[in-house]
């Protein structure tokens, strides 16, 4: 199991895509949120045994979201975490 902290630049506010990693995390049965930040970006932490697999697919560019750059650190596990959810 990984935890991991995942930056993503590129048109990724406003496209629907927090919902999409959402939807991954949760079919990939991940933990963890992730929010818009003022910058423009989408921050993202993950967790799970999947995680590189959530990565894989969040980078693909998809109609309306592009991810042009994105940085992905490992970070340590959280045991009370149980559920993936979009922040505001």
């Amino acid at each position: 199991m990984k935890r991991y902290y995942i930056i993503y630049e590129g048109i990724v506010q406003g496209v629907g895509f927090r919902w999409r990693l959402m939807t991954y995390a949760r079919q990939l049965n991940l933990s963890g949120y992730c929010r818009n930040l003022d910058n423009g970006n989408v921050e993202c932490v993950v967790q799970g045994k999947d995680v590189d697999e959530f990565v894989r697919l969040s980078i693909k560019s998809e109609r309306f979201a592009k991810v042009y750059n994105w940085s992905v650190k490992e970070i340590p596990l959280d045991p009370h975490e149980s559920d993936f959810t979009v922040r505001f």
